[in-house]
């Protein structure tokens, strides 16, 4: 449902702005890639997995998602050569979000957890395949494009997956939840992945990846803002390890 209404708002801001689809070449194809990877494997994997998987710890296991995209793109990317000073940072920011999140390993025993945690690793594995091929293969591709079709892709797999398997469970509405699916729709989808796609077409795709490392501490601020949760000298030092190793990968 998230997925469907940021496309249908997509789409209707495409064509307000006359931004034609499916016209570039490759266009059509990076429309089923990104739609079937990015979106409903991955997403569909996390959410998933999260039945059994601390959500602490699967921000640790996606944090591998800007180490898998440097390594794809030193390979498929021109131009994108893999430095020790980028591998250094990138490894010293996945290890502050390990940091943060550190509790959770402890879980690793529960049940369903360890085979959960495998599992999950596939969703950080094809979101860096997409990033990487969107890269290479979408030069000219109206970002709109990349994030509206893929997503209704999405919603319409996941709406076929959902008849199938969940039926029988009923949807429970209230006001905050649907202002929470409302936010997901438009500022975590429509807004967040247009942007994410614009910034792929002028900047490195190593350094957009580095982009999942701010989600862990800005959870952990709201949570201390909002939550009255406790910022404690562990939090305190992963986000120093995380700012750090994102400035170390970024600095020339």
């Amino acid at each position: 449902m998230r997925f469907g209404i940021a496309t249908l708002l997509l789409l209707a801001a495409a064509w307000w702005k006359g931004i034609p689809l499916g016209r570039q070449p490759g266009e059509r194809r990076l429309w089923l890639v990104n739609g079937l990877l990015f979106f409903s494997v991955s997403f569909g994997v996390v959410y998933w997995a999260e039945q059994f998987v601390p959500s602490g710890l699967t921000a640790v296991l996606f944090s591998l998602f800007p180490l898998l995209v440097a390594l794809l793109a030193h390979v498929l990317l021109p131009g994108e050569r893999l430095r020790a000073r980028t591998g250094a940072g990138v490894l010293l920011g996945f290890l502050g979000v390990a940091v943060i999140f550190s509790e959770d390993f402890r879980k690793l025993g529960g049940e369903h957890v360890l085979f959960g945690s495998c599992f999950l690793l596939l969703s950080p594995t094809v979101s860096a395949v997409s990033s990487v091929a969107v890269k290479r293969f979408g030069a000219g591709i109206h970002p709109i494009s990349l994030a509206a079709v893929p997503m209704g892709i999405c919603a319409a797999v996941m709406t076929v997956l959902s008849l199938i398997f969940e039926a029988d469970r009923p949807l429970h509405w209230s006001a905050p939840a649907a202002l929470a699916l409302l936010y997901l729709a438009i500022a975590g989808s429509c807004v967040t992945f247009t942007l994410y796609y614009w910034l792929l077409r002028h900047v490195r795709a190593s350094r957009v990846a580095l982009l999942a490392y701010g989600t862990p501490i800005v959870a952990v601020l709201t949570g201390v803002v909002f939550l009255n949760e406790p910022f404690t000298a562990r939090l305190a030092l992963g986000a120093a390890l995380v700012i750090g190793g994102v400035a170390l990968a970024v600095s020339r």
